[in-house]
């Protein structure tokens, strides 16, 4: 099994709808799937330029824990961005960006850590965009201002071993350092 790294934002499950349409707008510009339309578990609906388990029927999520959501994302140029795309003869597109898909999404309204907290968690499908979301700046500062605009309390990068992740920004405070080893810090602790 290869790596499975990723971008965990931890927030208030009043801000998912909010966070899903910021998400949304990570897209590239133009759709290559129909756009899918999520009702969340309280009601609210958005319409994502995205697909659930790879379709784009309706998703209604009353009563459910996740939502399951198959992202393509734009990430400014950097050198390591520079250097997978390359690899993968990917161009930049509008606004100097380039293109990363998939990345996986689970919307977990209440999350593993405090189920006051929903969390975004964005997972690389393959080890070579986990190493890409480990090296590049640009990737790690795209999810911290993605937490920053959301009203998320924090985001961490996760290796996806069961370990704790490496916190990158809590409540505004960008390049925190790495969570303590013995123990992951819960989002209540963070704001």
């Amino acid at each position: 099994m290869g790596l499975t790294y990723g971008y965990d934002v931890y927030l208030r499950p009043w801000n998912v709808a909010g966070a899903l349409t910021a998400v949304a707008g990570l897209a590239p510009p133009s759709r290559d799937v129909p756009p899918l339309d999520v009702t969340l578990p309280g009601g609210e609906r958005v319409t994502l330029p995205f697909t659930s388990g790879f379709g784009s029927e309706p998703v209604d999520c009353f009563g459910s824990e996740t939502l399951n959501l198959d992202t393509s994302l734009m990430f400014p140029v950097d050198d390591a961005v520079r250097a997978y795309a390359e690899s993968y003869g990917l161009p930049p597109e509008e606004g100097g960006r380039v293109r990363i898909g998939y990345v996986y999404l689970t919307v977990r309204f209440r999350s593993f850590l405090d189920p006051g907290y929903a969390a975004l968690e964005f997972w690389a499908p393959t080890s070579g965009i986990s190493r890409l979301f480990e090296r590049s700046a640009s990737i790690r500062q795209t999810f911290t201002g993605l937490a920053a605009a959301v009203g998320g309390v924090c985001c961490q990068f996760d290796r996806g071993d069961g370990g704790p992740g490496e916190v990158c920004w809590v409540s505004g405070e960008a390049d925190s350092p790495p969570a303590p080893s013995s123990r992951q810090l819960l989002p209540d602790e963070a704001s």
